[in-house]
């Protein structure tokens, strides 16, 4: 049973539009054992800054124009990775959970999935309007490579748009998802991820699971590469299942790729050559965006691994979570990281905080910043990751960079068990 109702808010004015911003949904199911039970969700029209975040990179252009000034292009790069952190530290944590007797009621609400779907157009027409722009105007150097790098953050948030619709049943939420891929030239991160880091996360087997003492720039070049080519073996070995080849138009990475081929070459017939080392920039930055992602996702932590020689199932405590209430609006809910691996099919909507789980110092975007400077990055996490209760100083639990595990034995060694 869905019941929407007026939030008892204050309104300023008389502006009809806070009719529809204060207006919530309440979920509610008798229990009959527990009662009535109600759940309302407070950020339900929040979450539509996820939609209008992918536009947020033509602000630049925007003030390019209304300013007359180069400098104006850095608007973008200056929110995220500035403004964004520091909002993330005024606006706290939000540690509550819906009730899991109406988790089913809030994933079959429509409203949700929506946005990720109305999601997917918006980053197309952020990489074509950027194209357009560096493609008609005459931009110093720096400035298009400030364009180029806003360009490639923006499609990067176009694999979590991917991330979210990948991980669901229905096929329409599944080809989204490719679509959102094309954008970025990323097209097997679903089959990857999906078949791939979620099975092999937290171990030492995952290009995609960063270890303890490697940098995120040693970790680049072992996780690009890596996830590329597990993608492809992934998506060989289930099209020969189906006596399929692996260049069968049933591919689902060749599909994604044709389009982003389609999509690239078109940018480059339209608007000339200056788009070759534009594409370049963006593709490689939409790349480290998810790079950057993982890098501090799963830093360090390791699963089990039992006497029959499988690893244990994933839990919460292996990966970092992050409850910081304005970057997981803007990106539906990927910094409850914790819960997603635990239970990857949920909807961003219902992911869960849980007690003594590895939680990050702030949301990504800041600890994007952090992790770009390898000393900084090892002085706040690595006694962090060493104090998680699961852990406790055993460096025998800890993922640790094989050519560094001498090292960080000799200087830890004192805490192992």
């Amino acid at each position: 049973m869905i019941v929407h109702h007026i939030a008892r808010w204050p309104i300023k004015n008389n502006n009809p539009l806070n009719e529809v911003l204060t207006m919530s949904t309440t979920y509610q199911i008798n229990h009959p054992e527990k009662g009535l039970i109600q759940y309302t969700d407070q950020k339900r029209y929040l979450w539509m800054a996820s939609i209008l975040l992918p536009l947020l990179a033509v602000s630049g252009v925007a003030g390019y124009f209304w300013l007359t000034s180069e400098w104006a292009l850095l608007a973008p790069l200056v929110f995220l990775y500035g403004v964004v952190p520091a909002l993330d530290n005024l606006f706290g944590s939000d540690e509550n959970n819906p009730p899991e007797e109406l988790v089913p009621q809030l994933e079959e609400d429509r409203y949700y999935r929506i946005l990720t779907w109305l999601t997917v157009p918006m980053h197309f027409i952020v990489l074509f309007a950027m194209a357009w722009f560096v493609g008609t105007t005459e931009l110093s150097l720096w400035a298009m490579v400030a364009v180029a790098l806003t360009a490639g953050i923006y499609s990067g948030l176009g694999i979590n748009t991917a991330h979210e619709l990948g991980h669901k049943k229905p096929l329409l939420e599944r080809r989204l998802a490719r679509l959102a891929l094309a954008v970025s030239t990323y097209g097997h991160f679903c089959v990857e991820h999906n078949r791939g880091h979620h099975r092999d996360v937290a171990t030492g087997e995952d290009p995609a699971s960063s270890r303890m003492g490697e940098s995120i720039y040693k970790f680049m070049l072992r996780e690009i590469p890596g996830a590329f080519r597990r993608g492809w073996e992934e998506e060989q070995q289930r099209l020969q299942r189906k006596g399929k080849s692996v260049w069968s138009l049933e591919n689902e990475i060749l599909q994604s790729y044709a389009l982003s081929a389609v999509i690239q070459v078109g940018l480059i017939a339209t608007f000339g050559w200056v788009m070759v080392p534009f594409l370049l920039i963006h593709n490689f930055w939409a790349w480290f965006q998810l790079t950057s992602a993982n890098y501090i996702e799963h830093y360090g932590l390791l699963r089990e691994r039992k006497e029959n020689g499988r690893y244990e199932h994933c839990q919460p405590h292996h990966s970092w979570n992050a409850n910081y209430i304005f970057s997981n609006i803007l990106l539906f809910h990927l910094e409850r990281h914790s819960d997603h691996h635990a239970n990857p099919t949920r909807r961003y909507q219902s992911l869960r905080n849980f007690d003594n789980i590895p939680e990050l110092p702030n949301g990504y975007f800041g600890m994007f910043l952090v992790a770009y400077i390898p000393w900084l990055w090892y002085r706040v996490m690595d006694k962090r990751l060493l104090a998680l209760p699961h852990i406790q100083g055993d460096l025998s639990k800890v993922n640790i960079d094989p050519a560094k595990r001498d090292a960080i034995l000799a200087h830890y060694g004192k805490q192992a068990v």
